[in-house]
Order: structure tokens, then sequence, then C-alpha cells
């Protein structure tokens, strides 16, 4: 099995909680927290290890926060690796009301990074990556870093022979695939404005993601559909992946749920088409569990057998000549 690293720039501390009726200028009970930690690469390396493997977890972090999401991370068994930073961690808070079912989710921006610590944190990567690992960064940036951070890694994965796979958004997003990329995950937003246009209807989107694929020398792009499922699109094939429809208690850590699963399918060498099945399986299941929990292998497998039993998922590969 190939080595797989997560990096994630901006980690936090997720707690989430319930109240019975959200209202404004009021005190409001909550339940007890739940805290976990999170961030896009920390989320893909707690569900690699769901999964049944391991990867190497490395982020920035510091203060106190940094130290408790160290030892969350610990207590989970997690191979890991920080690059201490000044500032504190981050912490993100989602809020259930259970009067009405609705989630609120807050996102705080996190700390300021200077420029010699998001500077160290490629130099400690170039110093751990080796041909033919899987590196995945995931997430946001904090203040401090600039735009252009994750096409420095990208150039720096390429230099070291490394699979580098990308999964943000924004401008960070559109200036990281300038370099090249492996994979790439986006959502139709997402791919809307790497193609350049306003919105992308279904029937377009494989052409479109095919092109964007060759200017962009991107060899896998999935596309989340979300309850839809994806759209898996090579240079050699493309296929609609149909997901099952389940009960959504919540849609947080989805996104990262199924990169986990396809990225733990690439690297036991599974095929692409199993990649991206097993994802939509992963990113399914994680809507299931509650609050800021991500998906359960259990669910997983089970979703996984429906996606492949599907008549329609048995239609859908197209290979071209």
């Amino acid at each position: 099995m190939n080595k797989v690293i997560t990096f994630t720039v901006n980690p936090a501390l997720d707690k989430s909680t319930s109240v019975k009726g959200m209202k404004p200028h009021s005190k409001l009970r909550c339940a007890e927290p739940v805290v976990e930690p999170g961030g896009g690469g920390v989320n893909i390396s707690k569900v690699i290890k769901e999964l049944g493997s391991d990867s190497l977890c490395t982020y920035l972090a510091g203060g106190p926060t940094g130290l408790q999401l160290k030892n969350l991370l610990s207590s989970a068994n997690i191979l890991q690796q920080i690059v201490g930073i000044e500032g504190w961690t981050r912490e993100n808070i989602a809020i259930t009301d259970n009067a009405t079912g609705l989630q609120y989710r807050f996102g705080m921006p996190g700390p300021k990074v200077i420029e010699q610590e998001w500077r160290q944190s490629l130099v400690h990567l170039e110093g751990i990556l080796m041909e033919g690992d899987y590196l995945v960064a995931s997430g946001s940036l904090p203040p401090g870093v600039p735009d252009d951070f994750y096409r420095n890694l990208a150039y720096l994965a390429k230099a070291k022979g490394v699979r580098f796979i990308l999964d943000t958004h924004g401008e960070p997003l559109r200036l990281g695939v300038e370099a090249g990329v492996f994979m790439l995950k986006p959502n139709l937003a997402e791919l809307s404005t790497l193609c350049g246009v306003e919105r992308l209807d279904f029937p377009e989107l494989e052409v479109n993601a095919r092109k964007f694929m060759e200017d962009a020398q991107c060899e896998i792009m999935v596309v989340s559909l979300g309850p839809q499922g994806a759209l898996l699109v090579t240079a050699e094939q493309s296929e609609r992946i149909i997901a099952p429809t389940v009960k959504t208690k919540s849609t947080i850590g989805a996104g990262d749920s199924m990169m986990a699963g396809m990225v733990q399918y690439l690297s036991l060498g599974k095929s692409y088409r199993e990649m991206a099945r097993y994802g939509v399986a992963c990113g399914t299941a994680a809507t299931m569990t509650p609050g800021t929990q991500l998906c359960r292998k259990e669910d997983v497998e089970t979703l996984y057998r429906w996606i492949n039993a599907h008549p329609g998922n048995k239609k859908a590969i197209r290979t071209d000549s």
C-alpha cells in the first residue's frame, strides 16, 4: 500500500451541541458539547483510520487548542506530525435546533500564520515526501497564508514524484491546479468557477470536465453531486454514480469522508471506478451521523454494496477509445 500523507493548513477543534429552539437575545441552554479534531486533512486521516488503514496527518497548530487537537488525535491512534505556530488553533461550532431539525454551522477564520511558519511547513513536507506517495491537501487557508500556497505545494509534489490531491475552494483552488494535480473533487459550483462559466448543467459536465482536465494536467476528476452521487471522469472513461437515499442528520464532513474513501481505495490499488463508488458510499454515510461525526465503516460497507448492486450504476460506465 502506498503511503498517504494528509496536510491541513487550518485545522480546528470542531464543537457540536444541540438546543431546543433557536431564538435571539436569549440565553439558550445547550446539551453537553462534543469536541472533535477537525479540518479537511485531519478529517480525512480520521476517516482513513475508521476504514481500517493508516495515514500520516500533518498540520499547523498552536496554543492550548492546538495541544488539545494533538491529544485528541493521539487518543484516536492517528500518526501525526505538527508544524508549530504562535497563533491558537481555531474552534468551530455546529448547533442543531431540536425543535426544527435545522443545523447552524459557525466556521472561524483561524489564526494568522506568518510567512516563516507557512514556509516551514513546505520545508517539513519536502523532507518527508517520497516518490509514489499520495499527498492530500485539504481545507481553507488561514489569514497570512497567500492564495498561491497550494500552487507552491503542487510544484513541490511534482518535483518529488508525489501524487498530489487538492480539495479546497475559491482562488486557492484555481491557483493550486495551475501546477497540475493528480485528482480533484470539485462540486458543481467549484467546477463552474474553474471552467470560467456561471453555472453548469449535468449534460455539460463531462465535456467541461474533460476540457479543464486537459488544460490543467489533472488525471482524475470526481465531481461531487451531493445527494445525487458523483461523476467520475478520466481520459479513458466516465461514469455517473448514483447515491442511495438516506435520512440526513448532518452534512458536516461529508466531502472529507468522500475524499478519504477515495484516497484509501487508491492507496490499496483499487480501480478508479471502485474508488469513486467507495467515495460516494463514504460521503453518504457521513450524512447519517449527527453533529460533527464522520462516517462509520459499517454504514459505508452497506452503502457500497447498494451502489454496486443498483441497476443504474451497472449501466453508467462509458469507456472512450
